[in-house]
């Protein structure tokens, strides 16, 4: 397998914490809808964690999309073949 190939499969890989992150936000929404509609009065603690955490799940997804590339744009660059 060549160099870039390599390249191409780890940027693949980098790329799949969007897949993570989208994942892991509709369950944390979902969930909070759920408390919400059970507790209406504790939705503002509830929104405030949910958006703490949407957050902190959507640095991933962009830090994972910067590496990948870095990885793609960078690194053949880089690489003697």
């Amino acid at each position: 397998m060549s160099v870039i190939g390599i390249i191409a499969i780890s940027a693949a890989v980098a790329a799949l914490t969007g897949v993570g992150a989208a994942l892991g936000m509709s369950m944390a929404t979902g969930r909070a809808v759920e408390s919400i509609a059970r507790q209406p009065e504790a939705a503002g603690k509830i929104s405030s964690s949910l958006m703490f955490g949407l957050i902190m799940m959507e640095t991933c997804a962009i830090y994972g999309l910067f590496v990948a590339i870095l990885l793609i744009f960078v690194m053949p660059g880089q690489v003697p073949v």
